[in-house]
C-alpha cells in the first residue's frame, strides 16, 4: 500500500502509487514505527530537495530524520507553499531568491525570511489559505495554480492544464470563480522571471 507522503498543489498529503519528480520536507512529521503521519508540519522550512543527491540513499519514513514528501513537479510544489532547497539545488535556490526580491522589492532577504512569509501566506489555521486573483487568469505567470472548487489547474504554456496525481490533463476551456493557490510572493517570483520545473505531462497532457 502505498505511503501517504504526496503533496497536492492545495498542500495536502496524500497516499497514491504514482511518483513525483521533487522530494521535499517540512521537518520530521511521521511515527516511523508505523510510517503514517503525526501532523501536518514542523518547521516553517517548506523545502523542495532533488530526489537524487550524491549517489544517498534513504529509507522512506524509515527513521527520526525529515520526513520525505513527493511532489509532482516544482509547480505542485511552490503552490503547496514550499521553495527550493539551499542545500541540494543551490544554483535553483540562488535563483528563485533573487526572483523573489525582485517581485517583492526587497534586498538581502535569509531563507528564514522568505519562509516567514511563505508560512503566512500558505495556511489559515491548519488549511490552505486561498488567496483572489490579482491579475487575470490569462495574464498570471507561467507556473502559477490556481483553484476551482476542488480541482486544481496549472497556468502555463499559454493553457490551462488540471492537476492530477498522475499528470496534468486538459481543461475546459473557461474557468470561472478561480482563487489564487501560489502564495503571492512567490507568484511574483515567478512573474519575475523564476521558471519552475513542470511535468512533462504539462507539454503533452494526458487524455
Amino acid at each position: 500500500m502505498p505511503l501517504q507522503n504526496r503533496v497536492t498543489p492545495t498542500g495536502d498529503i496524500i497516499a497514491t502509487s504514482h511518483r513525483g519528480m521533487f522530494t521535499g520536507n517540512r521537518g520530521i512529521i511521521h511515527d516511523p514505527a508505523t510510517k503514517t503521519l503525526t501532523r501536518r508540519w514542523a518547521s516553517q522550512a517548506w523545502l523542495t530537495c532533488l530526489c537524487e543527491f550524491r549517489g544517498w540513499r534513504r529509507e522512506v519514513m524509515g527513521g527520526r530524520s525529515w520526513t520525505e514528501l513527493f511532489f509532482l513537479d516544482e509547480a505542485t510544489a511552490l503552490s503547496a507553499g514550499h521553495r527550493p532547497c539551499f542545500f541540494c539545488r543551490r544554483d535553483d535556490a540562488n535563483r528563485f531568491r533573487a526572483a523573489w526580491e525582485e517581485g517583492n522589492g526587497v534586498r538581502g532577504v535569509l531563507a528564514r525570511d522568505i519562509d516567514a512569509v511563505l508560512h503566512r501566506e500558505r495556511l489559515v489555521g491548519a488549511k490552505k489559505r486561498l488567496h483572489a486573483l490579482p491579475l487575470p487568469l490569462e495574464e498570471l505567470p507561467e507556473g502559477a495554480m490556481v483553484q476551482q472548487g476542488s480541482e486544481s489547474y496549472l497556468i502555463g504554456q499559454a493553457r490551462v492544464l488540471k492537476w492530477s496525481a498522475a499528470g496534468y490533463r486538459q481543461a475546459e476551456p473557461a474557468l470561472q470563480d478561480t482563487m489564487l493557490l501560489t502564495p503571492p510572493s512567490t507568484l511574483r517570483a515567478l512573474a519575475s522571471g523564476y521558471r519552475p520545473v513542470l511535468h512533462g505531462s504539462a507539454m503533452s497532457p494526458i487524455p
